[in-house]
């Protein structure tokens, strides 16, 4: 019998609400446990994640029967709900509306999760919106600036 084979390696980039530095160092790692418990629970690999305090970049190997529109919803609404319960902040937390999506082929696995992992380092060289953009750009995307991100200048 037939059977369906495939490898699909996505970055996923999305931010706090207001783009406000929500996520602290003392509970980023907590963070990162509980999104990789979500993603883990439907099959998906993760191949790097790292929480800025403002943004989340995962890096993910999926399933092709999984629609990564469901998949961004459900880890936004579940650690949304888990740093709420947690009280790490004071009022409600949230993400922004959105997310970006890139795909990457197995070649570029070490490259990406090493940009991933080196979150910190890059952002002391490189604003959010300036990193967001230039990933826009060299995937070709086309965009409106209008809907992009809420950014702080």
């Amino acid at each position: 019998m037939a059977n369906t084979f495939s490898q699909i390696y996505i970055q996923l980039v999305f931010a706090v609400s207001g783009r406000l530095n929500l996520i602290s160092s003392n509970n980023r790692i907590e963070l990162e446990k509980y999104i990789y418990g979500i993603i883990t629970k439907k099959g998906i690999k993760q191949i790097a994640i790292y929480c800025m305090p403002d943004h989340v970049h995962l890096f993910i190997s999926i399933n092709p029967e999984i629609k990564i529109s469901d998949l961004v919803r459900d880890i936004k609404s579940n650690s949304s709900k888990f740093i709420n319960q947690k009280g790490w902040i004071n009022g409600k937390f949230s993400w922004q509306r959105g997310y970006g999506a890139f795909s990457y082929s197995k070649s570029q696995i070490d490259i990406v999760s090493k940009y991933i992992l080196n979150q910190e380092l890059h952002h002391k060289i490189k604003t959010f919106k300036e990193e967001y953009i230039e990933l826009l750009e060299k995937f070709e995307i086309e965009y409106n600036a209008e809907y992009l991100f809420d950014w702080i200048e």
